[in-house]
């Protein structure tokens, strides 16, 4: 069985959205792994299918309810469900490939997506959610951030992108930023390939290659290049 992926969601619709095309849709279409969606509000018991309360303490918006939550977990992810429980939250540990690539090693991901405030911090606790975040910057609801894990997750599938050794040249996958590309024509409004990448010289471009991305990785984004300085 391969990678599943259940999403709960109080917008089922926008599901597969953009994980439906292309090589991702593809390793859907494939059995490479599967999706499926649960409409939170049918686990609500009342007729008006409410999900939402007021926040204790008071505070504007509504808050998602810890009991019909909690019942749509139990009813995808029993206790024995060996997938870790994810919850798409601005205030959760960021997202990286390392994390990624642990997900795509594992059985799949049942994954909560928030709306309104936020979540009751019981259920979070109670059922063990980790919460995750795609960035610093608040979204209007999980949805997207979702997708955004679950693609970066399902293209490193086997069957899915092909390829396994370009999966290794990649941004984050060596600690630093992916160097610049360059494909014909020779000459596009004056600015040429640089001739390294044309001299046949496999040692020379693999060494042009580890220059540029150190030298992306140091001005764009001093976190990585400190990290990267400390293990090298």
């Amino acid at each position: 069985m391969g990678f599943r992926a259940s999403v709960i969601t109080l917008f089922p619709g926008l599901f597969p959205g953009p994980l439906g095309a292309s090589v991702i849709g593809r390793g859907l279409e494939n059995g490479a792994w599967s999706l499926e969606t649960l409409f939170l509000r049918d686990y609500a018991p009342d007729k008006h299918r409410t999900v939402d309360d007021t926040p204790s303490g008071g505070g504007a918006g509504m808050v998602l309810r810890p009991d019909i939550l909690a019942a749509a977990l139990d009813d995808v992810a029993p206790a024995t469900d060996p997938r870790p429980k994810l919850l798409m939250s601005p205030r959760g540990v960021p997202l990286t490939q390392a994390r990624v690539r642990d997900l795509a090693g594992g059985p799949g991901a049942v994954i909560v997506c928030g709306r309104f405030e936020g979540v009751d911090q019981r259920v979070i606790e109670a059922r063990g959610l980790e919460e995750i975040s795609i960035g610093d910057y608040v979204l209007a609801g999980g949805e997207v951030a979702a997708m955004v894990l679950l693609e970066a997750v399902v293209r490193l599938l086997p069957g899915v992108l092909g390829a396994a050794e370009s999966h290794a040249e990649e941004s984050f996958e060596g600690g630093l930023l992916e160097y610049p590309h360059y494909t014909r024509p020779q000459v596009f409004e004056g600015r040429e390939i640089p001739g390294v990448l044309t001299s046949g010289d496999h040692g020379r471009v693999e060494k042009w290659r580890r220059e540029q991305a150190e030298a992306l990785t140091r001005a764009r984004r001093p976190d990585l290049w400190a990290a990267y300085k400390q293990k090298s």
